[in-house]
């Protein structure tokens, strides 16, 4: 069954299922598709479902004519019938994995996915998940759903992990030229996956368990997270010091060798960075260990905001301004430059907490049309014209996306926040005072 299952996979033909079809999901279907295997996508929104058929994209990695091109060539199909899973040879797993309130992973939706799959589950199948997790998930969550099938794993299915790797708006590196990682329940079950994940990833990068695996990418974000929340501590340093915290970033970053950048900034967003250390804090609790490290990042780079909301109101006091009835600008509101995504922004935390303190907000971001803060708030993008950010009190730049003329802005403010350095190459060499985040006032 081994030898057979490798061969097939290597060489016959195979319908591949995507559970999940959304940041992770769809540009991962869209990519077995374009190899020339079938793709079946599932999806519990029949919205998207809807979309996805009718060739219109909803995120921002995967354009309509990409996604229309591979619908035209009928390898790719999405449907919200989950009783089809049984149609497809190899299943991936790509659905949300949130955190409680409480900071504690929410695997649910992975339990969920393992029940479906469990109730067509055959031999032969190979079943990969791609959600980030605990170091763990894969064998004591969704190995036990799928063993109560009375298959044996590694002899009659296989069950692998393989960390997704999507940087969204990453326009150089993709799912086919990204390094796949990849481990697998049993030596069996990597065998099996690398034979199937050869055929649409240009390098894979086997290692000898799905718990090696999971801590991979939970390695990978907490790395950022923890460098990220360095230099943002160096930031709140080097205000209190009265020294520009860019140019001593920037000055760092000429050393080449022993030292490697990272830009301070109002926070950080998107579902990986914020979310995954606390998936390791919390599986370290529960084998009383405390990360105190990995949480003591997640606390600084938490903080990020309110330190933005207070530069705000330093900046509006400059011209005896008070906070709590300014009219205030907020450009750029998704969680990285030249994207969509909202999700875990900084910029929403700072622009709610503005709203708390009574002030009035207005926003710019040329990918992003709406804002859904709470049942009470939501907000429509606004028109950026020189005329609005004249008569605002004060302009902030969360997001520094590329399309924007910043020399413009800045001649354009009263005062401006710039949380992300964007005015920097030329505020410095200008009448403006160039400090860390107050660039104007």
């Amino acid at each position: 069954m081994i030898h057979s299952s490798v061969n097939h996979y290597k060489k016959g033909d195979f319908k591949f299922g995507v559970i999940g079809l959304g940041y992770v999901g769809l540009p991962l279907s869209l990519q077995i598709a374009r190899s020339g295997l079938e793709v079946l996508g599932f999806e519990i929104d029949p919205d998207k479902v809807t979309g996805i058929n009718n060739g219109r994209s909803h995120i921002v990695d995967v354009s309509d004519q990409e996604l229309g091109e591979v619908l035209a060539d009928w390898k790719f199909q999405a449907t919200g019938e989950m009783h089809r899973i049984s149609e497809c040879d190899a299943i991936s797993i790509c659905v949300p994995t949130p955190l409680s309130k409480s900071h504690e992973p929410d695997i649910s939706y992975i339990l969920a996915a393992s029940k479906v799959v469990a109730q067509s589950l055959r031999k032969g199948q190979l079943i990969v998940l791609e959600s980030t997790s605990y170091p763990g998930t894969t064998r004591e969550a969704l190995l036990p759903a799928l063993q109560e099938t009375n298959l044996e794993v590694g002899k009659d299915f296989f069950l692998c992990f393989s960390p997704e790797r999507v940087d969204p708006g990453n326009q150089t590196w993709q799912i086919k030229n990204t390094p796949k990682v990849l481990g697998g329940i049993t030596q069996e079950c990597l065998r099996v996956g690398c034979a199937v994940y050869q055929r649409f990833v240009d390098e894979l990068v086997p290692v000898s368990s799905t718990e090696s695996a999971e801590l991979v990418k939970i390695l990978e974000n907490t790395f950022r997270a923890v460098n990220i929340a360095m230099v943002n501590e160096v930031a709140l340093i080097a205000d209190r010091l009265e020294v520009n915290i860019w140019e001593v970033v920037e000055a760092a970053g000429t050393k080449p060798f022993g030292f490697m950048k990272f830009d301070p900034g109002p926070g950080f967003g998107g579902h990986c960075i914020p979310v995954d250390p606390h998936y390791l804090a919390w599986k370290m609790r529960d084998l009383d260990y405390r990360a105190r490290f990995v949480e003591l990042a997640s606390e600084v780079n938490e903080e990020m905001p309110k330190f933005i909301v207070e530069k705000i109101r330093t900046a509006l006091a400059s011209q005896d301004k008070q906070l709590e009835r300014a009219s205030i600008f907020i450009i750029g509101v998704s969680y990285k430059k030249d994207v969509g995504d909202v999700r875990e922004s900084p910029a929403l935390q700072v622009i709610q907490e503005l709203v708390s303190l009574g002030a009035k907000i207005e926003y710019y971001d040329p990918h992003v049309s709406g804002l859904e803060l709470s049942e009470d708030v939501s907000l429509s993008c606004a028109s950026l014209t020189k005329e609005v950010l004249g008569q605002s009190d004060a302009v902030v730049i969360m997001t520094d996306h590329s399309s924007l003329d910043y020399s413009s802005i800045l001649h354009s403010s009263q005062i401006l926040v710039d949380a992300r350095n964007a005015t920097g190459s030329f505020s410095r060499k200008t009448k403006f005072s160039g400090e860390s985040w107050i660039v104007k006032s």
